[in-house]
């Protein structure tokens, strides 16, 4: 497991005093920027640094919140009242981190691909068009909902082709701070853990928690696990030994 090695990004550098100017990019205000499709962070010149692009494909039951957890790690608001998603709404985070071995900050580009369960189920040509050129699937499951935790090996072996290998697999278990009500528990997750050989990321219920400079503590260990598992997974495939210098291909 991903956790068993050392990391090839710095956790939490992000929130380090010599990643002001970087913080300060994805925010405004002390508020995170909502960037359009055609817009990226602006640094100060001379801080420029490399653009990596990921598209990730959130998959779960209806009502486990994918969609909330999109809007927690953008740190936007949504309803406060469950709705359905109709088709396939993307989102894009950036999320700046620092490469251990070089030393060198780097840019990702996070395009969280969210697509309603029931239109899914609809329309068969969704599922090929949100996993096509994808790099990571996040499988959801709801801490407060044991059907969806049971449901995910099923999902994952679905979702998964044969050929998939380079795919980044991620478990994301919502509304972790509604534990007293919890129905999966932490010896429930373990095992799991155990026999699928994944990490069990743990994500809060709060919509916008993560707007503010403040409520990045608490978004940043999740958005520092994804773009690690896919820088680790792009070294790998470049064939650059982690723990050695290099860059993968953007």
């Amino acid at each position: 497991m991903s956790s068993q090695r050392a990391p090839v990004l710095e956790p939490g550098w992000l929130l380090t005093p010599a990643a002001r100017p970087y913080l300060g990019s994805i925010l405004h205000k002390n508020r995170r920027r909502v960037f359009g499709l055609l817009e990226r962070p602006a640094l100060p010149p001379g801080l420029d640094v490399p653009l990596v692009p990921y598209k990730l494909f959130l998959h779960g039951k209806s009502g486990v919140g994918k969609t909330a957890l999109v809007a927690w790690l953008a740190g936007t608001p949504v309803p406060p009242v469950h709705h359905e998603t109709l088709g396939i709404e993307v989102t894009t985070v950036y999320w700046p981190a620092k490469a251990c071995a070089s030393g060198r900050p780097v840019l990702f580009q996070l395009r969280f691909w969210d697509c309603g369960d029931g239109a899914m189920r609809k329309f068969e040509h969704l599922l090929p068009a949100c996993k096509e050129e994808a790099d990571a699937i996040l499988f959801l499951f709801s801490f407060t909902d044991r059907a969806s935790f049971e449901e995910l090996p099923a999902q994952m072996s679905r979702a998964m082709d044969p050929d998939g290998s380079g795919l980044v697999r991620v478990v994301v278990g919502t509304k972790f701070d509604l534990s007293v009500h919890a129905d999966v528990s932490e010896q429930d997750v373990a095992a799991f853990e155990e026999a699928q050989g994944v990490r069990v990321l743990r994500a809060g219920s709060t919509p916008g928690a993560g707007g503010d400079r403040g409520g990045l503590a608490r978004v940043s260990p999740i958005l520092d696990a994804l773009v690690e598992s896919l820088w680790y997974r792009d070294q790998i495939t470049a064939g650059v030994t982690p723990e050695g210098e290099g860059s993968p291909p953007a």
